[in-house]
Parts: C-alpha cells; structure tokens; sequence
C-alpha cells in the first residue's frame, strides 16, 4: 500500500512526448472479476488517445518493472475533468498490489505511450470488438468515434458474465451491441468470431478495430481479411521497459512489399493493422480452426467497401 500521500504533481514534460506524473487514486473498485482505477492525471488525459496505454509503478516486493495498463476512459471536460481509468485483472504481485492502494494515495504513472487507433477520415460504420478486460480501451474509442459521428456498434466476448466489463454502459453508448460468453451465461454461447460475420451483414460495418488476447485478435483480423475488412488490433504483449529499450514485445509485421520486421508493440504498437501482423510466425494459436474457403462457398458477394486509404487517409 502507498505510503506517498500528497496533491497532483505533474512531471517533466516534452511538447510531444509522454508525460511523468504522480497521481492521485480518485477511485479503486471491483467490477466483476476485474478491477477499476481512476487518476487524476491532467496532463495524461489532456494528450491521451484510444489505444495509447500507460505505465504504473508498482511498489509490491520484488517488483522492479513498471505495469503497463491501456487507458480504458477518460474525461476532459465537466467535474471529472483531467481523470483516466485503467481496467485489470488481478493476477500477480504487481496488478494485487494495485488492488489495496487507498484513496488519495499518489501513483507514480508515465504515459500515454504507444501509437493509438487511427481515426476514420470518412463517414463509416465502425464495429469494435473485443475481448475480456481488453474491451475496456474500446470504451475510450467508442467516446471519440460517436464525436465524430460515426455509427458504433460493439462485440463483446469473455469466458463468462463476470469477465464483461461494463455490459450496461456498453448498450448505453454504442448502435448496437453483441455479447458472446464461451460458457453460455450471458449472451450468445460461443466466441465474437461466431458472430463476427452476421453483425457486419447487418450493421454495414466498414472497418473493424479490436482489443484482446492475442489469439482472438488473430481470429478476428483472419476472419476480417477474408470479407476484405480493414482491421485495427490493439495487441497484448508482455513488456519490460515500456519505451522501446528491451525488445520484449516485439512481434513479426509485414511490410508492403511482403518483407517481415519485427516491431515493439510498446513504440511502433500497440496498434497494428490486423491484416500485416504475420501471424503464422508469432507464437499465438488460435484455438479455433481457420475459416476456409469450403465454409464460405454458400455465402453471398461481399459487399464493396472503403479501401484502408479511403478509411484512415496516410494515417
């Protein structure tokens, strides 16, 4: 538990750059197997975008490394001004340690981090999906996407009910949304690729942006690719420094003339296109076999749709 109690002092700051900040704990809560942080972090929130993350210094023994976290909500404007949210499972000492902080306790918080969601440049139907506590940050993306306009509409998998988070606020800012849990109890029994295809026949969905494990977001960014779908995914890789340094999480990533590098998912990532990823030389399974040709003979002509250009310009 943090011993630092003391007001909002925000870190050095470069024009461009991350921001190094302690913050206050403005909330600490349970949320169905998950759990929900609030910090006040002004100058985090102020440059913050989807898909971006942030770092967390954690004070547990042994723990040396910072926690990365993607920025789940955040609020810029009225009596919440200045705050971010993260959502996390608990499940080491590090993310344990973060479920006893206290009440105006003060964190010591880097970020945003990462590149974030490209935006569409043009009016079309977005679809998000995601997966267990990686469809949090879609929350932020939704808020921004439905600021510009745009049509949303959401999937949301998990292993079970309480592994959904926030369902209730998920129908309350979206067209539409899917639940799927892979033990029946809520929504339909299966996984967001069981119903991947029928939402986008029926939303008219012309991009897809996705956040989740890793095996997920390869099933969805296959599945995406066959119907000719552009895909964002924010990936989830195990990091060290969080800045570039280590080279943990780096994963393969073809280039347009079909050369593969390995890029961090801390600096170059978290996002991706979905469809340059080289799936089939990371370490990521599906756990569901790939559609193949034999399973879409019967289905109708694919509609047109908006080139990866057309959607997010030079982005």
């Amino acid at each position: 538990m943090s011993t630092r109690r003391a007001g909002i002092v925000e870190g050095r700051r470069d024009s461009d750059g991350p921001v190094g900040s302690t913050c206050e704990v403005l909330a600490r809560r349970r949320e169905g197997a998950y759990w929900l942080l609030s910090l006040a972090a002004p100058a985090i929130a102020e440059r913050a975008r989807p898909g971006q993350f942030v770092n967390i210094a954690v004070e547990a023994p042994g723990t040396l490394l910072r926690r990365p976290f993607s920025i789940a909500r955040v609020s810029k404007q009225g009596i919440a001004a200045g705050t971010i949210e993260v959502v996390f499972d608990a499940h080491g000492p590090g993310t344990e340690w973060l479920t006893h902080v206290d009440l105006h306790d003060v964190i010591d918080v880097i970020g945003p981090l990462g590149n974030p969601f490209p935006l569409p440049q043009r009016k079309v139907s977005c679809l998000l999906i995601g997966g267990g506590y990686g469809a949090a940050p879609l929350f932020f993306l939704a808020d921004e996407l439905t600021r510009k306009g745009l049509r949303v509409d959401m999937i949301i998998g998990a292993g079970s009910l309480d592994r959904i988070p926030n369902a209730i606020e998920a129908k309350r800012i979206t067209a539409s949304v899917t639940f799927t849990t892979e033990d029946g109890s809520y929504g339909t029994h299966g996984r967001v690729t069981d119903v991947l295809d029928g939402v986008v026949e029926k939303c008219g969905s012309g991009v897809v942006y996705a956040c989740g494990p890793n095996p997920m977001l390869r099933a969805v960014s296959e599945r995406c690719e066959a119907m000719d779908l552009p895909v964002q995914v924010a990936v989830e890789e195990k990091m060290g420094c969080g800045i570039g340094v280590c080279f943990t999480c780096v994963l393969p990533i073809s280039t347009k003339n079909g050369e593969v590098t390995m890029k961090r998912a801390c600096v170059e990532g978290p996002v991706f296109n979905g469809a340059r990823i080289a799936w089939d030389q990371s370490r990521y399974d599906l756990g569901a076999p790939t559609p193949t040709d034999e399973d879409d003979q019967d289905a109708p002509p694919e509609p047109e749709r908006l080139t990866e250009s057309e959607i997010w310009g030079d982005a």
